[in-house]
C-alpha cells in the first residue's frame, strides 16, 4: 500500500511516497480504509523531531476518517463501518489500525471530508471550553491562534453556547473577517491583544484564555488574566515555553490549567467516545463546521505541511488518500 513515511528528522523534503506493508491488527483493533485524514501542527513538531525521539521509518498522522475494512473477533464494528479515528502508527496512509476505543462510528449524512476535519481540533475543542476551561455565559474568553482549526472549533462552540465576549488573536489582521464569521466579538494582533482585552473588559480581563502558543503569548496572557481567571494551556506553537510565576497566580486566584489530547488518548481513551459523540451530533446536524483551507492527495504531503509552516491559511488542511 501507498504511505507518506520519513527516515529521519528534517524539513518537508524528509516525507517520502513510498510503498509500505499493510499493518496487521491484533485483539480489539480494526483495519480502516482511509479516505482522508487531517494535517495537525503536531505532525510538524513530530517531523522536526520536537515531539520526542521516534523509531524509524515513521509515518506521521493523528486522525483519520475512512471505513472499516476488517475486524478482530467479537468486535463491534462491520466491514463497510463509516468511522473517525485515531490511529496507532500514524494516518498518512492508505490503510491503517486502531484500537477500538479510538474508533468512531459517524453519520450518514456527514461527508469524510468534514469528517476528517473534526477528529483531533472538535474532540479537543470540547474538553478544553466545556471540562478544562469550564466556560460560563457571562465569561469574556480569548482564544489564541483563532484562525486555526482548534481556533475556529472554540470559536463557534462559545457562541453556540452563548458566551458574552469572544475575543480572538491571530498573525495578522488578514484574517480578521475570517473570524469574526465564525463568532469572534473582537479579533487582535499577538502584538497588541493583552492591552486591547484589558481595554475591552473595563480593565478586568478575560475569566478564561486559551492558549496553544505559549513563549511570550503565555506572560502577556497572564497580564490580562481577570481575577479568579484560568489560563488554559494546551499547546506550544511558538517553540518556546510559556513561563509564570507563583506570585503571578496565588495573591490573584487565577488557575493555570494544562490539558494534551494526546496523553488522553494514551493514558484515558474511554473519556473520549461520550466527546466524539456529541461533536459528530452537532457536526452531522450543522450546526458547526470547519473550514476546509484545503485538500492535498497523498503523495503531495510535503506541500501540505509547508502551507501549515507558512501560517497562511485559515481553517483545517486535509490529506486525501
Amino acid at each position: 500500500m501507498k504511505a507518506v513515511v520519513q527516515y529521519g528528522f528534517g524539513d518537508s523534503s524528509v516525507l517520502t511516497y513510498s510503498d509500505i506493508e499493510v499493518p496487521e491488527i491484533g485483539k480489539n483493533e480494526v483495519l480502516i480504509k482511509a479516505a482522508y485524514t487531517s494535517v495537525n501542527y503536531a505532525d510538524i513538531k513530530k517531523r522536526l523531531g520536537n515531539k520526542g525521539r521516534g523509531s524509524f521509518p515513521l509515518t506521521l498522522g493523528l486522525d483519520v476518517a475512512g471505513t472499516i475494512e476488517e475486524t478482530s473477533a467479537d468486535s463491534s464494528f462491520s466491514k463497510g463501518d463509516r468511522v473517525i479515528a485515531f490511529p496507532k502508527n500514524g494516518s498518512y496512509a492508505e490503510l491503517v489500525a486502531a484500537n477500538e476505543q479510538l474508533v468512531f462510528k459517524i453519520p450518514d449524512n456527514l461527508s469524510f471530508e468534514q469528517a476528517a476535519a473534526m477528529p483531533t481540533v472538535s474532540i479537543l475543542s470540547f474538553i478544553l471550553l466545556y471540562e478544562i476551561g469550564q466556560v460560563r455565559k457571562t465569561d469574556a474568553i480569548v482564544i489564541h491562534s483563532a484562525a486555526g482549526g482548534v481556533g475556529s472549533m472554540l470559536v463557534q462552540l462559545a457562541k453556540l453556547e452563548g458566551v458574552q465576549k469572544i475575543i480572538g488573536t491571530v498573525g495578522s489582521l488578514d484574517k480578521e473577517n475570517y473570524v469574526k464569521n465564525l463568532g469572534a466579538d473582537f479579533v487582535h494582533t499577538y502584538e497588541t491583544f493583552s492591552e486591547e482585552v484589558l481595554e475591552q473588559t473595563n480593565n478586568l480581563g478575560a475569566n478564561v484564555i486559551f492558549d496553544s502558543i505559549a513563549g511570550e503569548v503565555t506572560s502577556q496572557s497572564l497580564k490580562c488574566l481577570a481575577l479568579y481567571g484560568t489560563l488554559v494551556q494546551f499547546g506550544n506553537s511558538s517553540g518556546k515555553p510559556g513561563s509564570f510565576k507563583t506570585s503571578d497566580v496565588h495573591s490573584s486566584c487565577r488557575n493555570i490549567k494544562g490539558f494534551s489530547l494526546g496523553t488522553t488518548r494514551k493514558h484515558n481513551p474511554e473519556r473520549l467516545a461520550p466527546v466524539a459523540e456529541r461533536a459528530l451530533k452537532l457536526f452531522a446536524s450543522g450546526k458547526i463546521t470547519l473550514p476546509i483551507a484545503e485538500v492535498f492527495d497523498l503523495s503531495e504531503a510535503a506541500q501540505a505541511h509547508r502551507l501549515i509552516e507558512s501560517r497562511n491559511y485559515e481553517g483545517k488542511i486535509l490529506i486525501k488518500i
